[in-house]
């Protein structure tokens, strides 16, 4: 398992629905080693830490096998691309991984990395900032349905992370996977 790529942004407005909120969905690649502490990484930012942020959801890792997913359907919206490559970052997310997905995740798991411990608290729920992040109106649904969430992270042991690290998963108690917390999650959105 490795880590492809770290991303930050500061808040700033956007434009949705005709409205100005405050958002930092649009994280940026960061060169070298990144400073972390138990409310995330230095110069990220949250616009909403009732949702985003705080010690439990300090980190958002997403898996890179989804965004040839993404892709597909930004274009099957006949929107192309957000750009050549789709950056990581897109997605909103702080870590880009690779070699671990959602279905191999549960809440309370441990990423071990060579100077840092993350430990698995929460899938993402999506929300109108990510649709118009995407670029159409039905991106929440579509994570949604396709369980592609990500997981936030919190800090257990403060450091230093950097893109092209390798890292272990240490399996915690093993009592709710990310698919199972997130499918949960959605229900209740959706009810009335």
């Amino acid at each position: 398992m490795k880590l492809l790529s770290v991303q930050t942004a500061k808040a700033t407005g956007m434009m949705i629905d005709g409205k100005r909120v405050m958002t930092a969905i649009r994280k940026l690649p960061v060169k070298g080693s990144v400073a972390l502490d138990p409310l995330g990484l230095q110069g990220d930012e949250q616009a909403n830490p009732d949702v985003h942020g705080g010690l439990s959801k300090a980190v958002y890792a997403y898996p890179s096998e989804h965004y040839a997913f993404w892709q597909k359907a930004r274009s099957d919206k006949g929107l192309g691309r957000i750009d050549d490559s789709l950056p990581y970052g897109s997605m909103g997310e702080n870590l880009t991984l690779a070699g671990l997905l959602e279905n191999q995740v549960w809440v309370g798991d441990v990423l071990e990395f060579p100077n840092c411990t993350l430990r698995v608290t929460d899938p993402r729920e999506p929300c109108f900032k990510f649709n118009a992040t995407m670029g159409f109106n039905t991106a929440a649904k579509a994570m949604a349905q396709s369980g592609f969430c990500g997981f936030y992270l919190a800090v257990d042991k403060a450091g230093e992370i950097a893109a092209g690290e390798t890292f272990r998963l240490i399996a915690g108690s093993r009592q709710m996977s990310i698919p199972s917390s997130f499918a949960v999650k959605m229900r209740r959105q959706i009810r009335p």
